[in-house]
């Protein structure tokens, strides 16, 4: 007699979002049972293959809008590349040590004396299934000598109705400035005033020189990257747990 267990994996290839992953992670779970593992055990198993189903099939929609720069003297137009990840959380880095036609840099060797970088990008939930975003982590890594300096600020406003969420602004100073030489990484976590699932990020980041007649007066922005974090959904795991447990009854009939 077929084992009532044999079932699983055409019945999850059923399920709307079992198209490839549910059946092969479902069949994984059919071995477990073969090889000892309880009906419980099994069970959670299932579960996870469930959760991780769903979230391969959802993503977040992020576009950006601008991502530029500009360095001086003489003008000079930039762009800014930049790597985006949508799924299971937005993430958006701007790679301004290998901008075009010159990276981020000010100084005698650069060329250049001041500079700036300007970002602009949207984070939305098309689907309205994924869980709100509550906050995200700015990392801004770069170089600062001698009188220069690196200011930022940023500004992440709701889209639906323009409500400020979060705004902050910092500098980052070289010695001869009241700051510290050398290279540095910041990680600064960021908390919204609200949740939200529909965002517009403005950023803008001011380079200079500081003293144009020091030698060693010169400053660089390498990576500015923005991780951003959700709440998890407790009623997405009640909805999985339904569902399992209508799978175990549908599985007792057979």
């Amino acid at each position: 007699m077929q084992s009532r267990y044999a079932k699983i994996p055409g019945l999850l290839q059923k399920c709307a979002f079992g198209t490839e992953i549910a059946p092969r992670l479902a069949r994984n779970a059919l071995q477990f049972k073969r090889n000892g593992g309880t009906t419980m055990q099994r069970l959670t198993l299932v579960l996870g293959t469930l959760a991780l189903a769903t979230h391969a099939f959802a993503a977040w929609d992020v576009n950006v809008v601008q991502s530029n720069s500009t360095l001086a003297f003489p003008v000079t137009l930039i762009t800014v590349p930049y790597v985006v990840q949508t799924n299971p959380v937005p993430q958006i880095s701007f790679l301004t040590s290998i901008a075009t036609p010159n990276p981020l840099i000010v100084g005698p060797a650069a060329g250049f004396s001041i500079g700036n970088f300007t970002a602009v990008y949207t984070v939305s939930d098309p689907t309205n299934t994924q869980p709100a975003l509550n906050g995200f982590n700015l990392v801004i890594t770069g170089f600062v000598f001698g009188s220069a300096q690196i200011g930022w600020s940023k500004q992440v406003f709701r889209r639906s109705d323009g409500q400020l969420l979060w705004q902050g602004n910092g500098v980052i100073q070289g010695a001869a400035a009241g700051g510290t030489d050398g290279a540095f990484a910041l990680n600064i976590p960021v908390t919204l005033a609200v949740l939200a699932s529909d965002v517009v990020v403005h950023e803008v980041f001011q380079i200079a020189r500081g003293n144009d007649n020091d030698p060693f007066s010169f400053a660089g922005l390498t990576l500015v990257e923005q991780d951003w974090t959700v709440v998890p959904e407790p009623a997405s795991l009640m909805a999985l747990a339904a569902g399992l447990g209508s799978l175990r009854r549908r599985l007792r009939r057979c």
